[in-house]
């Protein structure tokens, strides 16, 4: 039987939170999603994840969350790093980091899905190289364990369709994020790998990034510092919904997933974990 796997791109965020909260339950519902993967890590305020948006996050319906290069923004969650079987960073961050980059989570119907992450290095922060490190986790999972599910958080989209050839037929979904922007290239590699290089984002598409478009307009015309507010127009959830065989953890298809959401500006007049930064920080 199909194993049906949803994958949310970054929850920006109360706007983000919001209409996750109110599409997702019946979204699971309607769909019979057995597993939900979602970016957290522009949850709290645009930058960073809490505890207790951890926690919120999960009473939506989400499984498992994945972070970035704002997963230490809070530095409260690291000991959820640490024990959370529902929290991953990116795996080739060096070894004395807090926090891992795979777990094994079961799905509704009690199957075993692995879901890694890693992050990309063209235009990001130096890491370790994300394609040997994601090999190393791959191949320290149990072999019985056949739905794979990758987090690539990378900014270039050569580098993210280069990290689906390199896991096809090894992985059953390879999933983009960080670019806040939904890709057109949802597709089935011949291996047998979904793949789509940018997921989008779960949060106000009326903006740029996720942030009000006159802050981030302002610092572009003048060079300027200028808080990037988070917007509130337009809410959506945004991913991928992935079909694998529960047999051979083949994908069989995925679409992409863009529901909007009725909330309005009132809802998030108190943020709880304000974020943004300067100089084109998202």
């Amino acid at each position: 039987m199909p194993v049906k796997i949803l994958c949310l791109g970054d929850i920006i965020g109360k706007p983000g939170r919001q209409v996750l909260a109110d599409l997702l339950p019946g979204l699971i519902e309607r769909e019979r999603i057995d597993l939900v993967i979602a970016n957290a890590e522009n949850a709290a305020g645009g930058s960073g994840l809490t505890p207790a948006i951890f926690q919120k996050l999960l009473a939506c319906g989400v499984d498992v969350c994945t972070l970035g290069d704002h997963t230490y923004r809070k530095r409260e969650i690291m000991p959820l790093l640490e024990s959370s079987p529902q929290l991953i960073r990116p795996g080739n961050y060096p070894p004395p980091a807090v926090g891992k980059g795979c777990t094994v989570v079961k799905s509704r119907a009690g199957l075993e899905v692995a879901v890694l992450q890693v992050m990309g290095r063209l235009y990001m922060k130096p890491l370790d190289d994300p394609f040997y490190a994601v090999d190393r986790m791959l191949e320290a999972l149990p072999a019985g364990v056949r739905l794979r599910i990758v987090d690539f958080h990378a900014e270039a989209s050569s580098e993210k369709i280069a990290m689906g050839w390199h896991l096809d037929g090894r992985a059953s979904v390879v999933f983009g994020t960080h670019t806040h922007t939904p890709t057109a290239d949802a597709r089935v590699l011949p291996g047998g790998t979904a793949f789509v290089s940018d997921a989008g984002m779960t949060g106000p598409y009326d903006s740029i990034l996720g942030r009000k478009k006159d802050r981030v307009l302002k610092h572009l015309l003048t060079g300027m510092p200028c808080f990037f507010e988070i917007a509130t127009g337009d809410p959506r959830l945004c991913g991928v919904l992935a079909s694998v065989d529960e047999n051979s953890g083949r994908a069989l298809s995925i679409v992409r997933c863009d529901r909007a959401g009725a909330a309005t500006a009132a809802a998030y007049d108190a943020d709880d974990g304000k974020g943004g930064g300067a100089g084109g920080e998202r």
